[in-house]
């Protein structure tokens, strides 16, 4: 990928490297094709997990109103797991990424063992409130009577086998942290392969499985994900990965853990900060009626598909620069996060011209109804017109994330989600009576916001000296 054209058969061959995982070091050699081989097994992964939401509540939805109500409340509980899996995650790239840089293969390992166990107890905790209070959790939800007594069966064994949501997520932030993208995406496809095959065998019965409702999606997704962890734990002790644990390093190492706490708190609050403006930005929406926000919940959905591969880039964008500070090579960890923020950029530019013509025909796919894609077509455009610094501000803020700065990409969501977003969109929206433009309109300036602080903030290099 060194010129700066690539055939159709130099693209497969390269795919095909890229899903295999046989190229693990990314800290030599061409940036670009460092980029191809990361971001391709990471956008196939969210791809999976994307299909297999659809899927899930496809099923789900054939059982009743409540069962679908019950995964929409319970995963809203769940989002607290996800916020600590995903600052843990994020501390454990940047720390292996930073290991595997400096060519210390055993301290890498030696910080996947603290992951694994700091993971471990938070889930053991949250797996006790979940098998005790299930029914509370729904109450405090808001859930009406019949809807607890038919959907805590769900909640009870989703939160109660949390640690398999916990542990997916963290030893893939590992091996993604390692440069062995393709071992994450393989994980992901058993997973979600195993949750599509089971969930309608537990849900609606099959031969002498009884059929279980909505619990049935729970334990179809807990096995899922449980045999995905096995998988996992299995490539970490016997092979495979760059990351290999042995038995005689499965002890408590405070110092590593202590610093593993310290670079996940700002993970955490980031993503603290983001589901909370977005939970804030519904509640406003609410209050315009049922078609605009259903309109605005399919625009959100539809976009959620064309982000992926610039997710999958910016992930890339946070190991390389993980790796090549451990490398001691930080111009080359910063040329690589401009140069994926272009490819991101450019990306995310074809996506907003799509959304810009044919949003209509985009939202129609999903609804007959006038009113909700009225506003979902309105949604997308409003959004899309902001899609380019989307794109460099996805990959800036995680390439912080990547150094193991996790502090200033929690700053910059704060000032830009909490202090101007939200104001901003309930005094266009609600104030001075602009409507759902007024919110479609503070996401797109907010994301432009994060965009251009994140690139002052970038340019003054400050990332470079962090120690992880």
């Amino acid at each position: 990928m060194s010129s700066n054209k690539i055939s159709i058969k130099q693209f497969f061959k390269y795919f095909k490297i890229a899903v295999s995982g046989k190229e693990e070091s990314f800290t030599t050699g061409s940036i670009r094709r460092a980029i191809f081989m990361l971001s391709i097994p990471m956008i196939l992964e969210m791809l999976m997990e994307s299909i297999f939401a659809i899927v899930d509540i496809f099923y789900v939805s054939q059982v009743s109103v409540n069962a679908v109500a019950t995964i929409g409340l319970t995963e809203s509980v769940i989002t607290l797991v996800y916020a600590i899996a995903i600052g843990l995650s994020m501390a454990a790239t940047a720390i292996v990424a930073r290991r595997v840089g400096e060519n210390d293969i055993k301290g890498a390992s030696q910080a996947a063992v603290q992951v694994i166990f700091l993971g471990t107890a938070v889930a053991i905790g949250i797996s006790v409130i979940g098998i005790l209070y299930p029914k509370e959790i729904l109450g405090i939800m808001g859930a009406e009577a019949d809807l607890i007594e038919e959907g805590y069966g769900y909640t009870q064994i989703l939160m109660g086998g949390n640690i398999t949501i916990m542990l997916l997520f963290l030893i893939n932030a590992i091996f993604r942290g390692a440069g062995n993208a393709s071992i994450a995406m393989w994980t992901l496809i058993l997973s979600n392969g195993l949750n599509i095959i089971l969930d309608p065998i537990f849900i609606f019965g099959f031969g002498p499985i009884e059929a279980h409702g909505v619990e049935g999606a729970a334990i179809a997704t807990t096995i899922g994900r449980g045999s995905a962890v096995l998988f996992q734990l299995g490539i970490l002790f016997f092979g495979y990965s760059k990351i290999k644990v042995a038995v005689k390093d499965l002890v408590l190492q405070v110092e590593v853990m202590w610093n593993l706490i310290k670079v996940s708190i700002g993970g955490i609050g980031q993503f603290l900060i983001g589901t909370s403006s977005w939970v804030f930005l519904m509640r406003i929406m609410s209050e315009f009626g049922s078609e605009v926000l259903a309109g605005y919940t399919i625009a959100i959905r539809v976009m959620m598909f064309t982000l992926m591969p610039a997710w999958g880039m910016s992930n890339a964008a946070a190991t390389l620069v993980g790796q090549n500070l451990g490398a001691k090579q930080p111009e080359r960890a910063e040329t690589s996060v401009w140069v994926t923020g272009k490819y991101s950029a450019v990306f995310m530019l074809l996506v907003s011209i799509v959304y810009l013509v044919f949003s209509p025909q985009i939202v129609a796919l999903f609804t007959a109804e006038t009113e909700v894609i009225k506003y979902g077509s309105l949604c997308l455009r409003v959004i899309a017109a902001g899609y380019v610094f989307y794109g460099y501000g996805m990959v800036i803020i995680n390439a912080f994330n990547g150094s193991g700065d996790t502090k200033t990409p929690t700053y910059i969501n704060f000032v830009c989600f909490w202090l101007f977003q939200l104001p901003f969109a309930y005094l266009m929206a609600i104030t001075l009576d602009y409507g759902p433009i007024g919110v479609f309109a503070a996401i797109t300036l907010a994301e432009i916001l994060i965009a251009v602080i994140g690139i002052i903030w970038f340019k003054k290099g400050k990332w470079k000296l962090v120690e992880v």
